[in-house]
């Protein structure tokens, strides 16, 4: 095998190792069935298998009780943020939404092309730089439902500390910081998720959902986007994207084996901390345009003195080993995606690599 580069994609991103060597193994002869899980029918027994353990593997990592109903669908979280509003905004109510970034902005943007999106708060003016403090956010009486967002993948921020919305129901995006650390995961109604940056391939979105509130759906819209569908049918409605629930059903039993979602977290934070700590340490060089308190554990932006800086950074890491460290086109500057799969190995070598970038090239 060749070797293998660090890998800070922003998703698709990278995969544990032992994940992809069982893959591989059993690629061309699933269990002994004599094809590939590629090959074979989501109606026979070893897919159901598979998507039975992986809806299991969800609730047990995630502390869920029996009360949630976990869907594997497709068209990414941009789905969802169509068939949320269209689910759960009734007549007169609205889909109270907290802006924190770009995803968070075209969730709502497509709640207002269904139904109606009253936004709680937004910090698109300044760029995008905090997390709103809970005192900041009240919420209407006319609310179906409060959505937020988890984890600004492209600016950077991130909530530490979840809101508390009473008994409006509290929906989040959790597509890029699920599975990331623990937290109380009963407080939400519904999560939805694209499984490609903490838990598997591109092709699957996993969604959460609380059965009280899923028995508000709306039942006048067409079967295909209708959660109840899919909740009734476990998911097997129509054909699945069934090598994606695979891979992620292998991804969290990776998570189990690692000690769960407290030693995930204790891993991610030795990460986060080692190239954050450059950025801190050298404040004449790197600059972090998130607020300290907003941080994202998941996705570290920072920018270097100059433009031109940044493109020798991200040439001189690409041949270093160091893939994916562009930032998003929107906003320019370094980006390093430190999801669940990148090794703890790879967050101290990005940070050796900006110090010696950093002295190679201060002024």
């Amino acid at each position: 095998m060749s070797k293998r580069v660090y890998n800070f994609n922003p998703g698709p991103s990278a995969l544990p190792l032992e994940v992809l060597n069982i893959v591989r193994e059993e690629l061309l002869d699933y269990k002994g069935t004599g094809m590939s899980i590629l090959e074979s029918s989501h109606r026979g027994k070893e897919y159901e298998e598979i998507n039975n353990s992986a809806m299991s593997l969800v609730k047990e990592i995630l502390g869920l009780g029996d009360n949630y109903k976990v869907l594997f669908l497709t068209g990414g979280a941009s789905m969802q943020f169509a068939m949320v509003p269209m689910n759960f905004v009734p007549e007169g109510k609205v889909g109270a939404y907290v802006d924190t970034g770009s995803w968070a902005n075209k969730a709502i943007k497509e709640c207002n092309a269904v139904a109606k999106a009253q936004v709680l708060f937004s910090a698109k003016a300044d760029g995008y730089k905090r997390i709103p403090k809970l005192s900041e956010l009240s919420y209407p009486e006319n609310a179906a439902y409060v959505h937020i967002t988890s984890n600004n993948t492209i600016e950077g921020c991130q909530w530490q500390e979840f809101p508390n919305t009473g008994k409006i129901p509290l929906i989040c995006d959790m597509s890029s910081d699920i599975a990331s650390r623990p937290a109380d995961y009963n407080r939400f109604a519904l999560i939805y998720a694209g499984a490609q940056k903490n838990l598997g391939p591109a092709g699957v979105t996993l969604v959460i959902i609380r059965e009280d509130f899923l028995a508000t759906c709306k039942s006048t819209l067409p079967v295909i986007l209708n959660y109840q569908t899919y909740a009734n049918e476990s998911s097997l409605y129509n054909t699945p994207p069934a090598f994606a629930v695979y891979v992620t059903k292998l991804v969290l039993e990776w998570i189990k084996r690692q000690g769960g979602l407290t030693a995930i977290e204790k891993v991610n934070k030795a990460k986060k901390d080692y190239v954050y700590g450059m950025v801190d340490k050298y404040p004449d060089f790197f600059r972090g345009p998130v607020e300290q308190a907003s941080r994202s554990w998941m996705n570290l932006t920072f920018r270097l003195p100059d433009e031109e800086l940044e493109k020798k950074f991200i040439a001189e890491a690409k041949a270093a080993g160091f893939v994916g460290l562009k930032g998003h086109r929107s906003v320019g500057g370094i980006r390093a995606s430190l999801y669940n799969a990148v090794p703890l190995e790879g967050a101290q070598k990005l940070a050796e690599f900006m110090e010696n970038f950093r002295s190679a090239n201060k002024k």
